[in-house]
């Protein structure tokens, strides 16, 4: 490296230590081994036809959090009370709540169960016809620089009305966020959700998974934005060190093989050193295939990499 290199990351560093309150980025505050949660995406065939009995071979393998997908038809206070008696909390939702008159009582159903961070959907227009079978669907429209503007405004209105509730608004990401921006080249829809979301109303949810497949250095992230990633999807895959600079993020998307933590060729160890620059409070493992075998089984032995990495 040469001195302006140096210099140029000792500042970084720096930045990132003085914004965390003097806290070493390096060192995580918590052990975090202890702290290990489950996207039920990841069990959702089996969670289909036994959530309690699901979630309780989840808290057997050691789970500490969970985040639902849905909620079994059970009542905030019916899921609050399985929760308890296995252990878990579900500090966030993937189960978002509706934009409408019953949004209030969505959001404070929300806080019965535990959950701190949710999305808001908005009401969209149904389309008046479906195309027919068979017709070929079109490419979805490229975003632009305003479009994206457009929901991170939404997203910090959103934001405001679940802060009523002790919560906030979460945003995850897929490969597609990294892709760049139509009229604006050197900007993507990540930038500018990052610069014009309020950190006090809205949380970026990293999947970390995804981001890297997009061709993303995870460290690099956190020093740019320390502190703007307080929840983390935990995610592996092989195939991403064959991947090219130039391949576009769908065709990225589609190669990586997603595996159980620990087998794929993320470094987790190191991102976990510094996942105090990143402001992480609560992650979650997702394996989205994990349904094309014994899902419970791919969940145990992503637990079980985990803990060993985080030992």
């Amino acid at each position: 490296k040469n001195r302006r290199t140096f210099f140029k990351e000792a500042a970084a560093y720096a930045g990132g230590f003085f914004a965390l309150g003097g806290t070493a980025a390096c060192a995580a505050s918590r052990d975090w081994k202890n702290h290990i949660g489950l996207e039920l995406y990841t069990v959702r065939n089996l969670t289909a036809k036994d959530y309690p009995g699901t979630l309780a071979k989840v808290a057997a393998i050691g789970y500490k959090e969970v985040e639902p997908v849905d909620y079994g038809g059970m009542t905030p206070e019916q899921y609050r009370a399985m929760l308890d008696r296995l252990g878990l909390t579900a500090p966030s939702t993937h189960a978002g709540a509706a934009e409408g008159p019953g949004l209030e009582k969505e959001l404070e159903g929300f806080r019965v169960m535990g959950i701190e961070y949710t999305e808001i959907h908005a009401a969209r227009r149904v389309p008046a016809s479906r195309p027919a079978a068979g017709a070929r669907r079109p490419a979805p429209r490229a975003q632009t620089e305003e479009s994206v503007k457009r929901t991170a405004e939404e997203a910090n209105r959103h934001g405001a009305a679940a802060k009523k509730f002790g919560m906030k608004i979460l945003i995850h990401n897929h490969t597609m966020e990294f892709s760049p921006l139509e009229g604006n080249k050197s900007k993507t829809p990540y930038d500018i959700l990052l610069a014009e979301t309020d950190p006090s109303l809205v949380a970026m949810q990293l999947d970390i998974g995804w981001a890297t497949v997009a061709g993303k250095n995870i460290l690099e992230m956190f020093h740019e934005n320390p502190g703007r990633f307080p929840l983390w999807h935990v995610k592996d895959a092989k195939g991403i060190k064959a991947m090219t600079p130039e391949m576009p993020q769908r065709e990225r998307q589609r190669a990586a093989q997603l595996v159980p933590v620990g087998e794929g060729e993320i470094d987790y160890k190191t991102i976990f050193e510094n996942a105090d620059l990143a402001g992480l409070k609560h992650f979650c493992v997702e394996q989205d295939n994990a349904i094309q075998g014994d899902s419970i089984a791919a969940a145990r032995t992503s637990f079980e990499n985990l803990r060993r990495i985080l030992s």
